[in-house]
């Protein structure tokens, strides 16, 4: 079942370098969002702080109305907020099937962690064809979808995707924002940091323009898109 995730006055910070400062962040159950900003802007230090990887100085993290701000990492995602980090950071030296099941380290039912694997191997027919294999020896794209299956494997309530397309072949983009796509059509609670900012206003619903730790401008995602300064700065236009 999806849950909603609220950010209120979240403001991070390293040593005296604030890095975001009172942001407000609404992220309703079932819906897309996504957060777009340069390099710098903030957006990583948001989703650390959201996923327990980061303490926030000050300010509230809402899941279905519990605060979680300040919590250990470990104990948001028993919660179910579950983070696809930036970099993808799969275990390189595991196989496969060995970071999937660490994504589901969480669960004791047998039978339901292999609902889920089933589950994740349907989505990514990639993985299924080889589960006995290194994820080092997995292309970037490869390593992406593996990233994101593990986090899947977790029965995510709410979704935090950190800059899923870095790096990747058009191609990998194409098919990673698809299957972001199909898990907002089955009404996955998605957070979505990324610098592709077309691709991510496509596929979301609301969107929020981070700027030197602060919102600047938010709204829906079609919205957004259509705003000149947006266009100008991170769509080309």
């Amino acid at each position: 079942m999806a849950s909603s995730l609220h950010v209120t006055g979240l403001e991070v910070a390293y040593g005296r370098t604030e890095a975001v400062r009172a942001i407000d962040i609404d992220v309703p159950a079932g819906r897309v969002v996504c957060l777009i900003g340069a390099n710098g802007a903030g957006k990583t230090s948001t989703m650390r702080a959201i996923s327990g990887l980061k303490r926030p100085k000050a300010g509230r993290i809402l899941l279905d109305g519990a605060d979680i701000a300040g919590l250990s990492a470990h104990r948001i995602a028993a919660l179910g907020l579950l983070q696809v980090p930036e970099g993808r950071q799969v275990f390189s030296e595991l196989t496969i099937a060995e970071n999937l099941a660490l994504g589901a380290y969480l669960v004791r039912d047998k039978a339901e962690i292999a609902r889920r694997q089933d589950s994740v191997l349907a989505r990514f027919p990639r993985l299924s064809e080889r589960l006995g294999q290194a994820a080092g020896s997995l292309s970037g794209g490869e390593q992406q979808m593996l990233a994101l299956g593990r986090a899947l494997m977790g029965g995510p309530k709410v979704l935090l995707l950190d800059e899923p397309s870095m790096g990747l072949a058009p191609l990998f983009v194409d098919e990673i924002f698809h299957i972001v796509a199909n898990l907002k059509r089955e009404g996955t609670t998605i957070l979505l940091v990324e610098q592709n900012a077309s691709a991510a206003l496509e596929v979301a619903d609301d969107a929020y323009v981070l700027e030197n730790g602060r919102i600047v401008l938010s709204g829906s995602a079609a919205d957004v898109a259509e705003d000149p300064n947006v266009a100008a700065a991170y769509l080309g236009g």
